[in-house]
């Protein structure tokens, strides 16, 4: 089962089931894909599916971060209640410490010794864990790392 089929049977079961947030957010999914679909002029492959999918994970984390700024916790809720229904039809994320054994073979691969080599090592790194990791963390590990070797 396609990861397109796999959000219309779900769509179909929060309904049934009167599930109205998994509902309303598989809905704005569908909407997102179809919008992608029309701006490009074909049909979305499950790895264009999962890109759509990413891309909205990501604008809802990026809410979430500007909502607790603005202390809206009610948005925030409905936010993080919207993330976990996207989350479901997305790979497992790798954890920091993931993130960091692999930054730090890059790292040693490329001989970076000071922050000043971040953006040759976010070059290599990003190629390898698009789709696995959040950009943010991957960006705040490598940082970090650079910064310890300056030290």
């Amino acid at each position: 089962m396609s990861v397109r089929e796999q959000i219309n049977a779900d769509l179909k079961t929060a309904m049934r089931a009167g599930d109205t947030d998994t509902r309303d957010t598989l809905r704005s999914l569908n909407a997102a894909i179809k919008q992608t679909e029309v701006d490009s002029g074909e049909e979305l492959d499950d790895s264009g599916v999962m890109a759509v999918l990413s891309k909205q994970a990501k604008q809802r984390r990026e809410s979430i971060v500007d909502y607790e700024k603005a202390g809206r916790s009610d948005l925030v809720v409905v936010e993080q209640r919207e993330l976990a229904v996207i989350e479901r039809y997305l790979p497992q994320m790798m954890s920091r410490a993931e993130i960091e054994v692999v930054a730090a073979g890059v790292i040693e691969e490329l001989g970076v010794t000071d922050v000043r080599g971040m953006g040759q090592v976010m070059g290599r790194l990003m190629p390898q864990l698009r789709g696995k990791a959040d950009g943010r963390l991957i960006n705040e590990v490598v940082n970090d790392l650079l910064r310890e070797k300056e030290s």
